[in-house]
């Protein structure tokens, strides 16, 4: 009897353990029953937060990237914090993130919720999936398919992002194994570098590479001297260090594959973007989309999916937030 038992335990753990990893299949079309016009009514609102600024474009894609990889895509870096929690927004990798991706996220909500059968159905994680993907296309970039079903998260803590995110200087070594924890391969890493096509970063994530890079160079070798030029006028010594320059120097607002053409010149602003070039395990790929931009945007789409695939919440271990900027 005590057999029997322990088998009907089994089977029952094994059918409630089936049926969650049941629920955490994202699916495309995930909310036809509740919220048909859910692609629809974010792409209108992302279309019009465009018109205002085109930063809305960068910070979006940024915003996803750090909200995936760390602790998985569910939002938790929109948490604001409070007395009590130093949320992610608030940690030091996470303060250059640009208000207009989080803004975007929070009109595509507020056209949702204006929408009864849509109000509160759709969770903050999936409208960021869905703006992401749609900041991309309007850039210039692919269109791809959108798997949705994610829940927002419990949690938000600034010490959770700690070693979490790509740093500038990380070299191939430590992006491949950053990527790897997160379920994502060399060819995913470097097809979501090419997200540097867009956007801008601060002077001072650069200054190492053309001032102080070592004690036998000042310079970083590897970079193109006139782009090297160009960089030292942009960003003098003691320039304010909230001025920014653009990642991708020939064409900032266009998704394309400029951004690996650049690598091939020298013309990757960050260690870890020209490192893709000199390394050879991913020189083969950068030279390949370097020269078929229509191959990199297949590869960015595909790893765009396979990222919102990270640590997705499901069940009791998400919800939907009424406020994406505050736990229920």
């Amino acid at each position: 009897m005590a057999l029997n038992k322990t088998n009907l335990l089994f089977l029952l753990l094994s059918f409630f353990l089936t049926l969650n990893l049941s629920s955490a299949q994202l699916r495309r079309n995930f909310y036809a029953g509740t919220c048909p016009d859910v692609e629809k009514i974010v792409r209108n609102a992302v279309q019009l937060k465009i018109q205002q600024t085109f930063t809305t474009i960068p910070a979006t894609l940024r915003l996803y990237f750090h909200d995936c990889f760390v602790n998985g895509c569910d939002a938790s870096v929109m948490i604001a914090s409070t007395n009590s929690n130093k949320a992610e927004k608030d940690h030091s990798d996470n303060l250059s993130l640009a208000g207009d991706g989080f803004d975007t996220v929070i009109k595509a909500k507020e056209a949702l919720d204006a929408v009864a059968t849509c109000r509160n159905k759709v969770s903050c994680a999936d409208i960021l999936t869905i703006a992401t993907r749609d900041v991309v296309n309007l850039a210039g970039g692919p269109r791809y398919e959108v798997e949705l079903g994610r829940l927002d998260g419990l949690s938000s803590t600034a010490a959770s992002v700690e070693g979490k995110l790509p740093q500038p200087t990380d070299d191939v070594n430590k992006l491949t194994s950053l990527f790897a924890k997160n379920g994502l391969s060399l060819k995913d890493m470097v097809a979501l570098s090419g997200a540097h096509t867009l956007g801008f970063a601060h002077c001072t994530k650069v200054f190492n590479r053309i001032y102080t890079f070592n004690k036998t160079s000042k310079v970083d070798p590897t970079i193109n001297k006139a782009y090297v030029a160009e960089l030292q006028a942009s960003c003098p010594r003691n320039i304010d260090p909230r001025v920014a320059i653009n990642m991708d120097p020939t064409t900032p607002r266009q998704f394309d594959n400029v951004y690996y053409k650049n690598l091939q010149q020298g013309k990757g602003l960050f260690t870890s973007d020209q490192d893709l070039f000199t390394d050879s395990r991913s020189k083969p790929t950068v030279d390949l989309w370097a020269s078929n931009g229509q191959l990199f945007n297949k590869a960015f789409g595909n790893s765009m999916i396979r990222l919102g695939r990270v640590g997705v919440k499901t069940g009791r271990n998400g919800n939907i937030r009424r406020d994406c900027g505050a736990f229920n």
